[in-house]
């Protein structure tokens, strides 16, 4: 049976990416039946597509996603860097799919604030080379981290983060996080917002922020790299989804197969759309 879920929030799932886990995301969203799916930006990785990689369970997540708005599900894909290019059609929309730059909504009466995250990133925003090097550099770190993780599985240890070690204990990493958090926060209580909900960092978190203000409830999506995490708002309660803590539970993909497609085409699609 699948999960009713009234809001679900998915970012940084960087489609087209060696590290994307879209295996285990179908997985996921073969699990739930949303009533609201956002997706918070970076969810295809335009910046890699010069790459020859776009496998089939990353084919399927899209067209997962295209099923849930072809039926009952409202989806909002909002914007993010690494998918940039869609920024030209902000406002689009195509049955129950919209895509924006941010989203408002009432959720249980709360004013709810959802954008990506890199507007308050200036390496993004004024150095872009510099970010799209670093987003490469990133992508490898995550193939050598697979591998090594394969052979930790292989010896019976558990996964290691390369990733997690380095934003865990580099002090500009973990204020950065702090800083985007805080900042974040501070917007939101100054347009009276009561969540605000972000992505783009890839650290899932749910976290009360108070100032003179007043408060809210900042939260963020994680990612589906390193931490498979998602967003969950049911029963007027929000919750963090990790993957490793249900997989057990959820059943491989068994939909019909899908034809393979070159990235060079499936941007061709993009750009025709477009």
């Amino acid at each position: 049976m699948k999960r009713n879920v009234e809001l679900v929030v998915i970012s940084d799932v960087h489609l087209g990416t060696y590290g994307c886990k879209a295996k285990e995301l179908l997985r996921y969203l073969n699990s739930i039946h949303p009533k609201t799916l956002v997706l918070n930006g970076d969810i295809i990785d335009i910046w890699q597509f010069k790459k020859s990689y776009f496998p089939k369970p990353h084919l399927k997540v899209i067209k997962k996603i295209i099923s849930f708005a072809t039926k009952d599900t409202d989806v909002y894909y909002i914007t993010g860097n690494h998918d940039e290019i869609f920024r030209k059609f902000t406002d689009f929309e195509l049955g129950k799919l919209k895509v924006c730059n941010k989203l408002c909504l009432n959720v249980n009466n709360k004013k709810t604030w959802i954008f990506h995250g890199d507007v308050f990133d200036a390496s993004v925003q004024h150095s872009k080379w510099i970010a799209k090097l670093g987003g490469k550099g990133y992508d490898f770190l995550i193939v050598i981290n697979n591998l090594v993780n394969w052979f930790l599985e292989k010896i019976g240890k558990e996964k290691y983060s390369f990733s997690k070690k380095i934003k865990n204990n580099v002090k500009k990493a973990v204020k950065y996080i702090g800083d985007f958090e805080l900042t974040a926060s501070e917007l939101a209580i100054d347009n009276d917002n009561d969540y605000v909900i972000c992505g783009h960092i890839h650290q899932p978190q749910i976290r009360e922020v108070t100032n003179k203000k007043g408060s809210c409830i900042y939260l963020n999506s994680g990612d589906w790299v390193e931490n498979l995490s998602a967003l969950e708002y049911h029963n007027e309660e929000w919750k963090i989804f990790y993957y490793d803590d249900h997989k057990d539970s959820l059943k491989e993909d068994t939909s019909e197969e899908i034809h393979d497609i070159h990235p060079s085409d499936l941007m061709k699609l993009v750009t025709q759309f477009t």
